[in-house]
């Protein structure tokens, strides 16, 4: 180890947040409203309004979201799902939670994300809906997923749990992922995203049918909200026609999102940033390869990933970047190696598990300066070299 390396201790991620997030959570706590109410509803009609969607719902987190955008698909026993396993867990248990089966198709390396031409070959008449995912806020390839899944009748949920602030090229314009490109997009507010509410996550669609479902499911399937009972200059006996659940948002966490959400322009440009730069810097350091974003996508950045050389053991790497103090994490993982989802006859899915294999995710946040990412690709130059 380097002189320098014990100068720097650089984590992987670190969220921007600071006195406006502490003000503005002083608004609910002062009111007495501290659970789902106007921070919420103001926190949905401001990401709608970002996105370009028509409908906004806050939930507890990106995976009650997806739960909830499968449930209001019809998705029930003995149907299938498509979608990928190379992505958090989460992906695929939403489809479990719902005693469906998630069916597994390979990523395109390049992006990491759902390779459009593995998906007419998995359609089945069991299959319900496609599940893709815009992996660390690249965009994935939606024209040709919704080309396919239209042939098909086959609607489409966006798992946009890392793309927020991240946009797509549709019909000649520059359009946010979010606006539901598909029939659902779903995102997560966790820490490790681009924005945070602590934790936290969002629906949007242009449908109302969808929208008035999201609503009516995340709150126990109560008839009346609490809002309108709570104002209401008569009383109000609210029913409970649907089995729903209990996934709703705080108003001290949407107060926190939005003073989060008008940061997010200057996150994602930090992030932008920080990206072209990692492209530079580590574009001379042989047998590495970098990610690629293609022309009609940009992403956020929420994490950067590189793909080792074949030679080098992934686990040694990451060890000698912690061991110069920087903080790095394996590849996105699969699902199909877990125990739940592991099977006699296994999987074919080549370069989801290269990807967990063979990449690691190095450190990447607004606040990181020149400095900062100048040693880590040191740090990463030395390992490797």
């Amino acid at each position: 180890m380097t002189t320098a390396a014990k100068q720097m201790t650089i984590p992987l991620t670190r969220p921007l947040v600071g006195e406006a997030e502490a003000e503005a959570s002083r608004r609910p706590i002062m009111s007495g409203w501290l659970t789902q109410g106007p921070e919420v509803a103001a926190f949905e009609q401001e990401f709608a309004a970002y996105t370009g969607a028509t409908y906004a719902t806050a939930v507890s987190n990106c995976t009650t979201a997806l739960h909830l955008a499968l449930l209001t698909l019809g998705v029930a026993p003995g149907d299938e799902v498509i979608t990928v396993s190379h992505s958090y867990v989460a992906t695929a248990n939403v489809v479990r939670y719902c005693h469906a089966t998630p069916v597994f198709v390979d990523i395109e390396p390049a992006t990491s994300n759902l390779d459009p031409t593995k998906i007419a070959a998995a359609i089945t008449p069991q299959t319900r809906a496609i599940l893709c995912v815009h992996q660390m806020g690249m965009p994935c390839d939606l024209a040709a997923i919704l080309t396919i899944a239209q042939e098909h009748g086959v609607p489409v949920i966006e798992d946009a749990a890392c793309a927020s602030g991240s946009e797509i090229l549709w019909q000649g314009k520059w359009q946010k992922i979010g606006q539901a490109h598909g029939d659902i997009a779903c995102f997560s507010f966790h820490p490790r995203k681009v924005i945070t509410t602590g934790d936290g996550g969002m629906i949007t669609t242009n449908n109302p049918e969808y929208n008035a479902q999201f609503r009516l499911l995340r709150q126990h399937g109560m008839s009346v909200n609490d809002r309108v009972r709570h104002s209401a200059n008569q009383v109000i006996f609210e029913e409970h026609a649907v089995i729903g659940y209990n996934y709703r948002m705080t108003d001290v966490q949407a107060a926190i999102g939005r003073e989060q959400l008008k940061r997010l322009p200057t996150i994602v440009a930090a992030r932008r940033r920080l990206g072209a730069r990692y492209q530079q810097l580590l574009a001379a350091i042989p047998g590495l390869t970098l990610p690629h974003e293609p022309s009609w996508a940009r992403t956020n950045w929420q994490s950067f990933w590189v793909r080792l050389p074949d030679h080098l053991d992934q686990r040694e790497v990451m060890q000698g970047m912690l061991d110069r103090g920087v903080a790095t994490r394996r590849g996105i993982m699969c699902a199909h190696r877990e125990k739940p989802y592991q099977r006699d006859d296994g999987y074919d899915l080549p370069e989801s598990e290269r990807a967990q294999d063979r990449n690691i995710i190095l450190p990447m946040y607004p606040q990181m300066t020149d400095e900062e990412q100048e040693y880590v690709v040191a740090m990463l130059t030395e390992v490797l070299l």
